[in-house]
């Protein structure tokens, strides 16, 4: 019997024979014009990508997602999606609005918002079996452009900037528990958290930690947050983003200071997505730090966290 890694890379080239959506953005994926920079250090990929306007420009206030139906719901899914169950409530299906060359939606089976604080090891799970993706989350405020149903997805490897870019940096050790510890990238390309662990358990203590750390906004309910998790060898990977802004001010500017990008967990990894031409062309790395610095936390603001996790014991 086939393992799910090879079940979803085969769900991903069947859908490209008979979808005709998303063979086309598949394909279009191919063409796609990019701009390597570089950001505080780090390099970067600008993609200009006209099919991701769907979720750069999503509107997600209450009214507007109860005035639509659901698109991860079974029910209003294109009829001829299918899918890999994966346990007893995940669904994996095809992205037909790709950013990776293989892009995966992980949507759970009933509608439930968006929420990651007791599915944490679900990700890790995840990122188990898949061995060719990197499995990732965006908080309801923080990119999921359907954050009134649970769902993850997961791109292929190789492809985002914080693959290598994350072993460059200096790491600051905070705590271990177990077979886990964790990390704080403080000088990264924004300041983030990283856990290493041989046990999900463990990994599931320390991330559980770092969400206690963050604050809940008044009317949220979750820290504002980014996560992605893979697996080499026998070590899961957990990259958590804390964020305090879901969009910078170029998003809503008027003229020629308008920039629509929408920063969600791809581009914290490296990946700008900018589904209009203007953006792509007229982009700069200085406009990439300014979206970052707006959107993501400080590095006084990480120093706060870190002082703060000491005084905590798990």
């Amino acid at each position: 019997m086939k393992n799910i890694n090879q079940q979803a890379k085969e769900l991903i080239r069947e859908h490209l024979t008979f979808w005709e959506l998303a063979r086309q953005n598949y394909a279009a994926l191919e063409k796609v014009q990019t701009r390597r920079l570089e950001v505080n250090g780090y390099p970067v990929i600008l993609q200009f990508n006209p099919e991701r306007i769907r979720s750069s420009a999503a509107k997600i206030d209450k009214q507007s997602l109860a005035a639509r139906p659901c698109f991860l719901c079974e029910a209003h899914r294109p009829g001829n999606q299918k899918w890999i169950d994966f346990g007893e409530e995940y669904q994996i299906i095809v992205n037909p609005f790709p950013i990776f060359r293989e892009h995966l939606t992980i949507p759970i089976r009933t509608h439930q918002e968006q929420r990651i604080l007791l599915r944490y090891k679900d990700l890790l799970s995840l990122a188990e079996v898949l061995t060719d993706f990197i499995v990732f989350y965006n908080g309801p405020k923080c990119g999921a452009s359907a954050p009134d149903h649970m769902h993850f997805q997961a791109g292929n490897k190789g492809f985002l900037p914080l693959e290598t870019n994350w072993r460059k940096t200096p790491k600051k050790p905070m705590v271990s528990f177990g077979q886990a510890g964790l990390y704080a990238l403080r000088d990264f390309l924004q300041p983030a958290f990283i856990i290493i662990s041989g046990s999900k358990e463990d990994s599931a203590i320390l991330f559980n930690h770092i969400y206690s750390l963050l604050e809940i906004r008044p009317g949220e309910y979750e820290p504002m947050m980014n996560v992605l998790a893979w697996k080499e060898e026998n070590y899961w990977f957990t990259c958590i983003y804390p964020r305090k802004k879901l969009h910078p001010a170029c998003y809503y500017a008027e003229g020629d200071a308008n920039i629509l990008i929408s920063p969600a967990t791809v581009e914290m990894a490296g990946v700008f997505i900018t589904p209009l031409e203007k953006d792509f062309r007229k982009v700069t790395a200085g406009d990439l730090q300014q979206i970052i610095s707006e959107t993501c936390l400080s590095t006084e603001e990480m120093d706060q966290l870190i002082s703060k996790s000491k005084s905590y014991y798990l």
